[in-house]
């Protein structure tokens, strides 16, 4: 990494290396020639595709070339007819074939849903191992009885297990959503320009080979299309995705502030885990400041802000499409789950080694 330019604290600092990974340039075109890879057999299967047509094609499929592809993006302005004239210009044989029939959203929503679909699952898992720990510690501290507040101020008894309970609770809620969007995130499908799948019709030579295609593509990314689509896949489902996301971030950014409340002097019940070695402020050394979960209330406030612009893509994308939606989903889609996964990830560290002061929790008098 060069230090000495900008780069997103998302590429190094927060969220976890495996959706960094995932997210990044090498494997988004390696991804684009799994696609036309899967396309270019579907279509030999047609007899549109000679086999060492295919063959050349497969043969070449690793050699992705970013330095080469930005060259001629430079020129041509389209990143991936960039990488189509590489990839052609390596598989000199099939390389005229690639992308037959295809538009460009063919590929890239396809290549997009797959990696958002594989985000979620890791995600899911991050939060349901958040969940396991919740339901730890609410056994542990169920009977530990403390104070509840109102407008806060003393109200009644509770207990510590049933206060985490309510966090869980919500937390349930949130995968729960996860799940629903994991199940509803389709993608457009081959289906060539404003989604009629014409161009593969016509190449197919007599109507319904295009089904066998798109479905030949999607098994290989255990993907399904929507039963509608236009040139891109419902950019509502981007709102939906990020909607949950940013539902996970209320959750978490909830727990975080009573942790932090509860963590001041006026209360010093709980605390967030704090290292031997750790050092709390630069010029106040005796400070514990709760600086996880004030990373995860910072943190947070970003996700309803990229769901916001996730609606305006969803309102404003007109007719069969426009393409004020491609810039700003570079940079919203991928940066919502590394900061949801780093929320979680900083929640989870938090409950494990909750700090709970018996001495400092006030109980009603019998």
């Amino acid at each position: 990494m060069d230090h000495r330019s900008y780069v997103s604290p998302f590429s190094w600092r927060y969220g976890c290396e495996e959706l960094r990974s995932l997210f990044s340039e090498q494997t988004r075109r390696t991804l684009w020639r799994a696609v036309w890879v899967a396309l270019a057999e579907a279509q030999a299967a047609q007899g549109l595709i000679e086999r060492d047509e295919l063959d050349d094609i497969r043969a070449h499929a690793g050699e992705v070339d970013i330095d080469a592809a930005l060259a001629i993006e430079r020129e041509i302005h389209h990143d991936l007819m960039a990488e189509i004239r590489v990839f052609a210009s390596q598989a000199q044989r099939g390389g005229g074939k690639i992308h037959l029939g295809a538009t460009s959203m063919d590929i890239e929503d396809t290549v997009e849903t797959y990696r958002l679909r594989r985000a979620l699952s890791l995600l899911g898992a991050q939060l349901r191992a958040l969940l396991d720990v919740f339901g730890r510690q609410v056994v542990r501290y169920a009977d530990l009885v403390c104070m509840g507040y109102t407008h806060l101020q003393p109200a009644e008894p509770t207990t510590l297990g049933y206060r985490l309970a309510s966090y869980a609770q919500d937390l349930l809620v949130d995968d729960a959503q996860l799940r629903f969007v994991f199940e509803h995130l389709t993608t457009k499908g081959m289906r060539g320009a404003v989604g009629t799948a014409a161009t593969y019709e016509r190449l197919a030579g007599f109507g319904g080979r295009s089904a066998e295609i798109e479905a030949h593509v999607l098994e290989r990314f255990g993907l399904r299309a929507g039963e509608i689509s236009t040139q891109t896949y419902p950019r509502k489902l981007d709102y939906l995705l990020l909607s949950a996301l940013a539902g996970v971030g209320a959750s978490l950014s909830k727990f975080a502030m009573d942790v932090r409340m509860l963590a001041s002097p006026g209360f010093g019940e709980l605390g967030e885990p704090f290292g031997s070695k750790q050092v709390g402020s630069s010029s106040m050394p005796f400070k514990q400041n709760p600086i996880m979960c004030e990373r995860i209330d910072s943190l947070a406030r970003l996700l309803p802000a990229y769901a916001d612009v996730a609606w305006q893509n969803s309102a404003t994308n007109v007719l069969e499409r426009t393409l004020d939606d491609s810039a700003n989903r570079r940079v919203t889609l991928p940066e919502a789950l590394l900061c949801t996964d780093e929320i979680v990830s900083i929640a989870r560290r938090v409950i494990e080694g909750l700090r709970v002061d018996e001495r400092r929790i006030p109980v009603a008098a019998p």
